[in-house]
């Protein structure tokens, strides 16, 4: 109680284990600032970007249970322990939850310059010349990784995936032409696609997305095994004190309970999905079974 009541004295340092404009990066950004204003202190997001994101966890992992650094947590983080046999950290017993932010679909782009009118076309083409795809993402056991991996065994084709660091290098190269489709959340997207730089072929979700309502769903096409949501929240070392979580769970979920950050996040199709701190550590545990069990589904196996 003592450490709750004079938390925070100086600035909170959020890790973001991916590099900058990363779908999680935009959506913390939008409710971190308005915590920050309400609390009195800044948060300052980190980029540590590596091994698909297990490094910048790690770095969480180890760090002190004070309060004042946190990990921007996300669906991408569900699937490491599947894609790395050893990992330096228990993705379940350091970490405790915070809060969730909200969820958001995922979207299918590619380049105007690929001959790919809609997700038919994509898929026929996949199936023409098996493995002659090349798929992005922001690294192995991403949410962009298992989106496409998801998608590609519900259409049943064969690609090639080529990870990348962050979404901006995987942005370049299919800008470019080297890589033909890219299945991510929708917020680093958005503009891209609004912009006309990027055609969106198909939307991992139940219904279509008000901000691209001519884009199907895999739903309406007969792939509702392929429908990916992604999620971002907050944790911290397991070891924090529970009034801080309280605190800031608190804190996070005011943020989310204002209509103009509502307003915001809903610019970038993101529903807002307020819960406790215990509710949100169920909902990760539960994240990763899942995982587990699609993994043994398409035949995942560890990349180390």
């Amino acid at each position: 109680a003592a450490a709750a009541q004079t938390w925070p004295t100086r600035p909170i340092t959020v890790v973001s284990p991916f590099t900058g404009g990363n779908a999680n990066d935009i959506v913390a950004r939008i409710v971190l600032d308005q915590v920050a204003t309400q609390i009195g202190q800044p948060f300052v997001i980190e980029n540590r970007p590596g091994a698909g994101g297990a490094i910048g966890v790690n770095a969480v992992a180890k760090a002190t249970p004070d309060g004042y650094t946190t990990l921007l947590h996300s669906s991408s983080l569900s699937s490491l322990p599947i894609m790395h046999s050893k990992l330096p950290y228990d993705a379940i017993k350091d970490f405790k939850g915070v809060a969730m932010f909200g969820t958001q679909p995922t979207v299918l782009v590619t380049s105007p310059a690929k001959p790919f009118k809609t997700v038919q076309d994509l898929v026929a083409a996949a199936k023409a010349k098996p493995g002659a795809l090349f798929f992005a993402s922001a690294g192995v056991g991403s949410t962009s990784h298992m989106a496409a991996e998801r998608f590609r065994h519900a259409a049943g084709f064969q690609a090639q995936h080529v990870p990348f660091r962050g979404p901006n290098e995987a942005f370049s190269e299919v800008l470019a032409g080297r890589i033909d489709f890219y299945f991510l959340p929708l917020a680093p997207a958005m503009k891209l696609v609004q912009s006309g730089k990027m055609t969106a072929l198909l939307v991992g979700a139940e219904k279509r997305v008000p901000a691209l309502p001519n884009v199907p769903t895999t739903v309406e096409l007969g792939w509702p095994q392929a429908t990916y949501e992604f999620w971002g929240g907050l944790s911290v070392p397991t070891k924090t004190p529970q009034s801080v979580i309280d605190k800031l769970n608190q804190e996070i979920n005011k943020a989310l309970a204002r209509p103009d950050i509502q307003e915001k996040l809903a610019k970038i199709s993101v529903e807002v999905k307020p819960m406790s701190a215990a509710a949100f550590d169920k909902y990760f545990q539960a994240d990763v079974a899942a995982t587990v069990k699609l993994a043994k589904e398409i035949g995942l196996k560890p990349v180390d």
